[in-house]
């Protein structure tokens, strides 16, 4: 079939068949269609919709542009999770080894960071030497060993992706929730995972601003996954203000080996503790939420979650020392305290996520696009969160930074994200809905 034809098809409104869709996808990863006409058919997408039917079918068939893994020869359920971008979000870091220590085998594929979103393996990479390529043999070792590998995508997975994913960036076509879906869904489930966990951000620092979206793409997601075969759950949660109080890579870092040693910050485990139980749950290993519970508190207070993190940075080639003693980690060379400066008593009533993380990238923690170099070093620990009580004087923020320059930048647009206000705020419940 001509590529015109099946781009005429959708420009009209009408749903493509499954060979429609299969056709497009081979002719992206060949070079048959040309870039301007699957731009074409991607305007055509944004426009006029996909059905959840041809939804399920581009994912598939995404999936399978590249190599797809299996793993039988694990014996662990083999689980993952998913998170659509926030700020302050290291949620992964911590949740990956808790999960593994607590029975499940974690097969993660993890992007970077862009825009004012933070990612895993930028992360990661703040550990001296760690690497995130793995060959297949090791990365199939690595799983049986430890029931855990941290890895991004292989050049010869879900290549369909890569392709269409450069072009959505320069045609204005990432705002489609059919792609979306399939672009998120077709990574994860080339994995050889048994079941997904979703975590559908929303809010001001969310790419879904509100309810209403966040759970049409939830929703979406939950069914296109179901209908490749694969359990899935998704919990909407929020993305008002940063999660956690470290934002920067070396920061986060730091604050997930807390996380993991029983000192992290209430909010932070309140919704790692809940992405993981929907793993548990899922995967048959604890009958109830409850029961992963008491099974994560435990894996947290005996060391044993602790000890896999260790285990998969020395698999992975970091240096196990720098994380037991983080001064070690990446550190920026500066420090300034942003106090609350008002003469009266007040509340934090706004901490806006997304002017915390466009202030992290001005600092030079997030990138612009790809190619952009970025600073392991530099961000912000919030000292005081959203609904806290302030006293004049006292520390709000502490940046961490390196250049001067960006600093200036930095602290005044991350000024604009905080307010104050003599009553305390309403907040956000973290964990908004659950969809199964």
């Amino acid at each position: 079939m001509l590529p015109q034809t099946i781009i005429a098809k959708k420009r009209d409104g009408l749903a493509l068949s499954r060979n429609e869709i299969e056709q497009f996808i081979a002719g992206v990863v060949s070079g048959e269609f040309a870039d301007y006409q699957a731009a074409a058919l991607l305007m055509a997408v944004v426009l006029k919709g996909m059905s959840i039917e041809e939804t399920t079918w581009l994912t598939d068939a995404m999936m399978r542009s590249g190599r797809v893994v299996e793993l039988p020869e694990i014996s662990q359920p083999k689980v993952d999770k998913h998170s659509t971008g926030g700020v302050g979000d290291k949620i992964s870091l911590i949740l990956a080894p808790l999960a593994a220590a607590c029975g499940l085998c974690v097969p993660m594929m993890s992007g970077r960071g862009l825009g004012h979103t933070g990612g895993t393996l930028d992360k990661l990479e703040a550990i001296p030497g760690f690497s995130v390529d793995l060959s297949d043999t090791a990365y199939r070792r690595q799983l049986q060993e430890i029931h855990l590998a941290m890895i991004g995508q292989s050049a010869d997975m879900v290549p369909a992706d890569r392709k269409l994913y450069a072009l959505r960036d320069v045609t204005a076509t990432v705002e489609s929730i059919p792609l979306i879906c399939a672009s998120i869904l077709s990574k994860k489930l080339a994995e050889g995972i048994d079941a997904l966990v979703l975590d559908v951000k929303c809010g001001n620092g969310a790419f879904m601003k509100n309810g209403a979206q966040a759970r049409e793409l939830a929703e979406a997601l939950v069914a296109i996954s179901r209908g490749i075969g694969k359990p899935t759950t998704a919990l909407i949660t929020s993305m008002e203000q940063p999660l956690g109080r470290a934002v920067g890579n070396s920061l986060e870092v730091i604050e997930a080996i807390e996380c993991l040693q029983g000192r992290g910050p209430a909010d932070l485990m309140e919704v790692t503790y809940a992405l993981t139980a929907e793993m548990l749950v899922l995967a048959g290993v604890c009958e109830s939420p409850a029961a992963a519970q008491t099974r994560m508190e435990d894996a947290i207070t005996d060391g044993r979650a602790w000890q896999t993190f260790r285990d998969l940075v020395q698999a992975q080639g970091g240096d196990v020392a720098a994380i037991e003693a983080t001064e070690r980690l990446p550190q920026a060379a500066h420090l300034m305290e942003l106090c609350y400066q008002d003469p009266d008593p007040a509340y934090i009533a706004k901490l806006d996520a997304l002017a915390v993380g466009e202030a992290a990238r001005l600092l030079g923690a997030g990138r612009a696009n790809l190619a952009s170099a970025i600073d392991l070093a530099v961000g912000f620990v919030f000292v005081r969160k959203l609904g806290d009580p302030v006293q004049p004087g006292d520390v709000v923020v502490a940046i961490h930074y390196n250049d001067a320059a960006k600093l200036a930048a930095a602290r005044e647009h991350l000024l604009t994200g905080i307010k104050y206000s003599f009553q305390p705020p309403e907040l956000t419940p973290l964990i908004i809905d659950r969809l199964a």
